[in-house]
């Protein structure tokens, strides 16, 4: 029996070892990828946007005094109605997935005239990224669209004179596209929005924001997702408004996670498997276990690589079943039909197949397999209580001892 046990505990270090080391190349295949591939898709479709509000001041223009290293004079803007399209499309790579969306922004200002006398006022708009598409674009200065367009260091430049107490209203739109966060930055340190509005109209359900930014004021359910609103009369703020895309599954680090859990799985099943073949005396070898396990691991093996190609859901499926007639239709040739489909097949759909699923449900993956582990005890306690573990015990050495010869009992 302590053979036995030592022969399987063997196997299943030797098969854990291999997991830990599956679960470490998907790892840093993922890895790789991210470095190689978020850097493709940035390139293709774009980054992740951070649209400045536009500056307003008395000496110049903001990005032009900026690169002299001069001092600016700037003043609030009046007003600020801004309303922002966000449209997620996911892109798969690899075994990644990424946020990408399509962006419309419009944004409509109002400036004034503050000082005592009449004067320019010089208003600078910058981009949110420097190499990014804006198609549709289109600026307007009360009335008057403004089709010669001066762009100095990434951002617009022009120039309004008005009188004293005059005010004047800047529209700017343009269509274009990102990935993984949308942000509106009102400017470096503490700034002031006067009358300030902003709606983000989404095409999806599942919302977030970042911890370093300003939460909605209002936010209500549209048929395609949500319309978010921030309102406020006079604002003194130095954090962003931002809204992160909803992130699809990863198959990379999911599969990485389930695989470096698989341990805890496989000693469940050997668990229960020695425990209802040594109470019910079926005879199975150590070799019967490696075997066993092999399928186990072929599981998340298949897994690991199949998951760049198809649907990861599909992939699991697949997978398990794989797996489950690896093991069904080797353990009848073992044992029997019934062991085989019942027990065996029953336990392994358990502890593998359902096992790995909890990895879909994010935050009660740890809760699910604590329960597991503890209906598995209770069974196993339940079912081996009225056992005489010391006559189980006492059979298999007498088992395992040769039968006295009639010469050794004259002998004797």
């Amino acid at each position: 029996m302590l053979k036995r046990i030592l022969a399987i505990s063997f196997i299943y270090i030797c098969t854990a070892a291999a997991w830990f080391i599956l679960a470490g190349t998907t790892l840093v295949r993922t890895n790789v990828q991210d470095d190689y591939l978020a850097e493709r898709v940035g390139q293709l479709w774009g980054t992740a946007q951070v649209q400045k509000a536009p500056s307003v001041c008395l000496n110049g223009p903001a990005s032009t005094l900026r690169t002299k290293n001069m001092k600016t004079e700037c003043i609030p803007l009046e007003a600020s109605d801004i309303s922002v399209d966000l449209d997620l499309e996911h892109r798969k790579k690899g075994l990644l997935w990424y946020s990408t969306y399509r962006v419309s922004f419009r944004g409509k200002y109002t400036i004034k005239n503050t000082t005592a006398e009449k004067r320019p006022l010089y208003i600078s708009f910058a981009f949110p990224v420097e190499n990014a598409i804006y198609d549709n674009f289109h600026f307007a200065v009360g009335d008057r669209d403004i089709e010669d367009i001066n762009i100095e260091s990434g951002a617009i430049n022009t120039s309004v004179v008005l009188e004293p107490g005059n005010s004047e209203r800047i529209t700017i739109s343009y269509n274009s596209q990102g990935m993984n966060d949308w942000s509106y930055d009102f400017g470096a340190y503490v700034n002031r929005a006067r009358n300030f509005s902003l709606t983000i109209d989404t095409d999806f359900d599942d919302i977030d924001f970042p911890a370093d930014s300003v939460s909605p004021t209002g936010k209500e359910k549209t048929a395609d997702g949500w319309r978010l609103t921030w309102k406020y009369d006079n604002l003194l703020t130095g954090v962003k408004i931002s809204a992160l895309m909803p992130q699809k599954l990863n198959p990379g680090p999911w599969v990485s996670k389930v695989t470096a859990a698989a341990p805890v799985s496989l000693f469940l099943f050997f668990f229960l498997l020695f425990i209802l073949t040594t109470i019910r005396k079926v005879k199975i070898h150590p070799m019967n276990y490696f075997f066993s396990g092999a399928a186990f691991f072929a599981f998340h093996l298949l897994l690991a690589y199949l998951a760049d190609h198809i649907s990861i859901h599909v992939a699991f499926w697949l997978c398990s079943a794989v797996s489950i007639t690896l093991v069904v239709s080797y353990m009848r040739l073992v044992v029997d039909k019934r062991f085989a489909f019942v027990e065996v097949g029953l336990c392994q759909a358990i502890y593998l197949v359902f096992f790995s699923y909890t990895f879909f449900f994010t935050g009660f993956t740890g809760l699910a397999i604590t329960i597991l582990c503890i209906a598995t005890l209770f069974a196993v306690m339940q079912f081996t209580g009225k056992v005489d573990w010391d006559d189980v015990f006492r059979k298999k050495r007498a088992k395992a001892m040769p039968p006295r010869s009639a010469d050794d009992k004259g002998s004797s």
